[in-house]
């Protein structure tokens, strides 16, 4: 399969809305949250006021194909996180998935000199999202955040 070629952008004003009709497959809609509710996240801070959230549109080229959204604490090495991650169900299984944690992830490395690993919750049924983690790196920690469990990427 050919790498595909991501760029990220911001989630504002001029392109929200398209970003709101993301949506996944419907088997695997209770594995993520839906965009609104990831959005809703940047402004009621649920996880406190030391957490910032920044919503990425996920591109090829000007074709919206995704949504992620990297919430941190920079004054850490271990608390940078993917949030709300997903690929429209019109663009699974092409690649888009793997580009654009490749792209979150150079883009949180470069950023943050002092993050040592990036994180995840995942449900263990979701077996296609857990063999992508899996396949790029990522580890189980052993720890469970609600129903989800809890993976990281070293970065050197």
């Amino acid at each position: 399969m050919k790498f595909k070629k991501v760029h990220l952008k911001c989630v504002t004003r001029e392109n929200w809305e398209e970003a709101l009709a993301l949506k996944v497959k419907k088997q695997q809609s209770n594995f993520v949250p839906q965009v609104a509710a990831s959005l809703a996240k940047v402004y009621i801070k649920p996880d406190g006021d030391n957490i910032v959230y920044l919503p990425f549109a996920i591109y090829d080229k000007e074709l919206m194909v995704g949504f992620i959204m990297h919430a941190y604490d920079e004054n850490t090495t271990n608390m940078y996180w993917f949030n709300g991650f997903i690929i429209d169900e019109s663009y699974q299984g092409k690649g888009y998935g793997r580009a654009a944690l490749s792209e979150m992830v150079h883009w949180i490395a470069n950023r943050f000199t002092i993050c040592k690993e990036i994180r995840l919750t995942v449900f263990k049924d979701n077996e296609n999202a857990c063999e992508l983690y899996k396949r790029f790196g990522f580890l189980p920690t052993g720890d469970v955040y609600g129903e989800e469990d809890v993976w990281f990427l070293p970065i050197n």
